[in-house]
C-alpha cells in the first residue's frame, strides 16, 4: 500500500512500501496538526488539543517521520538490549508494531561515557521499537513545550543552540547599566533525578506509556535493574522531558522579581538544558532571595543544585558558560572568549589524536584532524577568539613538530619540511599530504588553521519564535538561509547548488539544515545511464529521497 493512498489519521493493515512513500505529503500533513496544536494551546483549548495528539500518534503520516528519525539518527546502527538495528525491509513492517494496543517497553541498555571531570555519565539506549514509539509521542509533545516554553531556554530545543545563550548573556552584561552579579547553576544529575510522579502529573501526554517508559529498567551486565526517578539520558523524547521541568523558572523570577519600579533587581535567566545563569545588581540579592527561590522550584521537581558547580562571581572576575569566558575588562566593554578549559580540553585531544596515530600516514592524520579543528573553530567563530586561534594553532604545529622528529630521527630537517611542508605565499611551514580519490589519482590535503576561519557575529534568535507556528516560519527560513550562506562558503559545487536550489531539497520542498546530515548529492541521469559528473546534472536531496530514488529504481 502506498503512502498517497492512505489518509492523514489512517493506520496502515498490510505491509507499506517503504521506498513509496510520499514524503512531501507526510511533511505537509504534520506540520499542518503540528500548527493546528499550537493554535488551540494557545487558545487554552486542552480538550481539542488532546483530539490532535491523538490524530497525529495514530496517523500513518506521524508513525512514517518517527520511523525516518529513528533510522536516520546518529545512533541508527546501535541496538538495545534486543541487538536489532533496522534496515529498509525492517521499515516496511515497523508500521503494524507502532500500535497502542499491546505495547511494551523492554529495559534500556546502560552504557558509561566519560565526562570532562573524570567521572562517567550513564546512557540509556532504547530498542528500535522503543525509539519509534517515543519519536511518534513527541511530534503531538514538542509543539505544546514550544508553545509554552521559557523565551531564553536555549537546550535541547529546535531553531536554538549554544551560541543563542552566550548572545543572550552578552546583551545583558554588555550594556553599562546592566546588572553586575551572576548566580552560575547547575543542577545536580538532573535526568536521573526528576520526579516520576511530577512528570507524570503535569506533563500532556498519554499517562500509561510514559509511565511505563519512566519505569522501563535498565539491563547492566545482563542484569535489570528498576528505575527509581529520573528520565534517561539517550531517549528521543528524554530531552524535552527535562525541558518541561524546568520550564517556568523564568516566569517565576519574572513574578518575584519584576523589572519595573525605582529600584530594579536586574534578575534575568538565561539557561541552557541543566545550566543555567541568573544575573543581578548585588551579590546579597542572589545569594538570600534569588538562590532559595531557584532551590525551592527545583524542590517540587525533586531537583536540587550541585554544591560544587553553583558559585556567585562578579562580571569583572568573569566566568565560564557552555565552554566560554564572558568577563568585563577594566575598559569596560565586555568580552566572549573560549575559556581556558575549553582549549585545554581541545588540545588534549589533539594530542591522543596524534599519539594514536601509529601507523597512519600524514594524509590520514590531517583528515581525522581537520574534522576536530573545524568543529572547535565554528562553534567558537561568533566570539573574540582570534587570539586563542593564533595560540591553538601554535600548539598544535609544535605537535606535529615533535611528530615529525619522532618518525625521522635520523633525517635533517631540511628533509623534514621538503616530505611534510609546503609553503605558499607568506606562509612557510603547510603541513600537508596526499590522499587519493575515486580514481586513483594524489589529492594534497593540508592541515586546516583555526586563524583561518572568520569571526562572524551571532544574531540571537528572537525568544518568543516558535518553529511550529507559521506565523515565524519565513523569518525562520531567512534566518537558516543567512546562516548556511557563512557555512557553506567557499564550499564549491554544494554551496553552488544550495543557493541555486533556494536551500532546499527539489523533492520534498523541505529546508536543507546542517543537523539533517549527510546531505546527498545525486545525479539526475545516473552515472550508469552516462551522466555526467557536472552541477547541470546535480541537486542536493535529504538522504530519504536519494535512497527512495535508488532503490525504487526510479531514473
Amino acid at each position: 500500500m502506498l503512502a498517497v493512498e492512505i489518509p492523514a489519521g489512517a493506520v496502515p493493515n498490510t505491509t507499506v512500501n517503504w521506498h513509496s512513500i510520499n514524503w512531501k505529503k507526510v511533511y505537509r500533513t504534520v506540520r499542518r496538526l503540528q500548527a493546528r496544536i499550537v493554535k488551540a494551546v494557545r487558545e487554552s483549548k486542552w480538550h481539542k488539543v488532546r483530539s490532535l495528539v491523538y490524530l497525529l500518534t495514530h496517523s500513518f503520516s506521524g508513525r512514517a517521520m518517527a520511523i525516518q528519525r529513528v533510522i536516520s539518527n546518529d545512533g541508527a546502527k546501535t541496538p538495545g538490549v534486543d541487538g536489532i538495528t533496522w534496515n529498509s525491509e525492517d521499515c516496511d513492517q515497523a508500521f503494524t508494531q507502532l500500535r497502542r494496543r499491546g505495547y511494551r517497553p523492554q529495559p534500556l541498555r546502560r552504557v558509561h561515557i566519560p565526562k570532562s571531570n573524570g567521572r562517567k555519565r550513564p546512557l540509556g539506549i532504547p530498542t528500535m521499537i522503543d525509539r519509534a514509539q517515543q519519536a511518534v509521542h513527541l511530534l503531538g509533545l514538542d509543539p505544546i513545550a514550544e508553545t509554552r516554553a521559557d523565551g531564553h531556554s536555549y537546550g535541547f530545543r529546535r531553531e536554538r543552540n549554544c551560541a543563542d545563550a552566550i548572545e543572550q548573556c552578552h546583551l545583558l552584561l554588555g550594556n553599562p547599566c546592566g546588572p553586575k552579579w551572576i548566580l552560575e547553576g547547575d543542577i545536580t544529575s538532573c535526568f536521573d533525578r526528576i520526579g516520576k510522579n511530577w512528570l507524570i502529573k503535569h506533563v500532556p501526554m498519554d499517562k500509561e506509556i510514559l509511565r511505563m517508559w519512566l519505569e522501563a529498567g535498565y539491563m547492566e551486565k545482563g542484569v535489570v535493574h528498576p528505575t527509581e526517578a529520573g528520565t534517561p539520558q539517550g531517549g528521543i523524547i528524554s530531552p524535552v522531558l527535562a525541558n518541561w521541568a524546568l520550564d517556568g523558572l523564568q516566569e517565576r523570577l519574572a513574578q518575584s522579581f519584576p523589572s519595573s519600579g525605582k529600584s530594579k533587581p536586574k534578575v534575568h535567566l538565561v539557561r541552557y538544558a541543566d545550566d543555567f545563569v541568573i544575573t543581578g545588581n548585588s551579590r546579597f540579592l542572589l545569594e538570600h532571595r534569588v538562590k532559595p527561590l531557584v532551590e525551592q522550584f527545583l524542590q517540587e521537581r525533586s531537583l536540587e543544585l550541585s554544591h560544587e558547580k553553583t558559585r556567585i562571581t562578579h562580571v569583572d572576575d568573569g566566568f565560564d558558560f557552555l565552554g566560554q569566558t564572558i568577563r568585563r575588562y577594566p575598559s569596560g566593554k565586555v568580552l566572549v572568549k573560549p575559556s581556558r578549559t575549553n582549549v585545554r580540553t581541545f588540545l588534549g585531544k589533539i594530542k591522543e589524536t596524534i599519539k594514536k596515530s601509529g601507523s597512519w600516514t600524514a594524509s590520514e592524520l590531517i583528515h581525522r584532524l581537520n574534522q576536530q579543528i573545524k568543529g572547535w573553530a565554528m562553534y567558537h567563530r561568533h566570539v573574540a577568539s582570534k587570539r586563542t586561534f593564533s595560540r591553538v594553532d601554535h600548539a598544535i604545529f609544535e605537535m606535529f613538530r615533535r611528530w615529525c622528529r619522532r618518525r625521522h630521527q635520523k633525517k635533517s630537517w631540511r628533509w623534514i619540511k621538503k616530505k611534510y611542508f609546503r609553503e605558499e605565499g607568506h606562509r612557510h611551514w603547510i603541513f600537508t599530504g596526499t590522499l587519493s580519490d575515486k580514481d586513483g589519482k594524489g589529492i594534497r590535503i593540508d592541515l586546516m588553521e583555526a586563524g583561518r576561519v572568520s569571526i562572524r557575529r551571532h544574531v540571537k534568535i528572537q525568544s518568543q519564535v516558535n518553529p511550529y507556528d507559521p506565523q515565524w516560519k519565513t523569518y525562520l527560513e531567512e534566518r537558516l538561509s543567512k546562516q548556511l550562506e557563512g557555512t557553506l562558503e567557499g564550499r564549491g559545487r554544494i554551496g553552488y547548488l544550495w543557493n541555486r536550489q533556494g536551500g532546499r531539497c527539489v523533492r520534498c520542498g523541505q529546508p536543507l539544515q546542517t543537523s539533517e546530515k549527510p546531505w546527498h548529492v545525486h545525479h539526475r541521469r545516473w552515472r550508469c545511464h552516462g551522466g555526467q559528473d557536472t552541477v547541470d546534472n546535480l541537486e542536493l536531496l535529504h538522504a530519504t529521497y536519494h535512497r527512495q530514488i535508488h532503490y525504487g529504481k526510479q531514473s
